[in-house]
């Protein structure tokens, strides 16, 4: 007697073809200014993905306006598993995915990269900056103060300012300014 599950109930990265595989996040490049409408679509198909946005208050001369501010431009990162690649490149204002050039697949970030990426947009009180430039290796740090607390990245000083760094591979890094007193070096 065989007992049939239903698909809903199998976790999500068993594909049905007797091969696991698992979910693994990749950075897609979208048309420029359609980056919401894509995460939004992508949503609705199931699809797990994230946008980095960061609120900001923009003055003008006869008013204030909170706005929502990509902070990557042209990319958006999804989650999914080798089934599912094409499926993303279905949409229209998807092109493709970053690569990897010594493999020539795409490009997966690392799920702990992810995680404390998200982490600092979501705690972060102060304003995020993204660099392409390559960073150069600082000391191993992790916060102890702050709403960032328990943040593990690398300390870099830019003129008189210090900043806590979170590497994401081939993107470069994001990074935000902290007082020294809330770091202490890891061990």
């Amino acid at each position: 007697m065989s007992i049939k599950k239903d698909p809903s109930e199998l976790p999500h990265s068993v594909t049905g073809k007797g091969v696991a595989h698992p979910k693994q996040w990749l950075a897609a490049y979208v048309r420029l200014f359609h980056e919401k409408k894509t995460s939004s679509r992508l949503t609705k198909m199931g699809i797990e993905n994230f946008l980095p946005i960061q609120e900001e208050i923009h003055q003008w001369s006869d008013r204030r306006k909170k706005i929502e501010r990509v902070l990557i431009p042209m990319i958006l990162f999804v989650r999914v598993d080798k089934d599912r690649q094409a499926e993303v490149l279905t949409l229209p204002s998807v092109s493709r995915y970053m690569v990897n050039l010594d493999k020539r697949t795409p490009l997966v970030i690392p799920d702990e990269q992810m995680d404390r990426f998200k982490f600092m947009l979501d705690y972060s009180e102060q304003a995020i900056s993204v660099s392409s430039d390559p960073l150069a290796p600082g000391e191993k740090i992790r916060v102890i103060k702050g709403p960032l607390t328990g943040l593990e990245g690398e300390l870099i000083t830019v003129g008189e300012t210090t900043k806590v760094a979170v590497r994401l591979d081939m993107l470069g890094c994001a990074s935000v300014e902290m007082p020294i007193g809330y770091v202490e070096p890891m061990k």
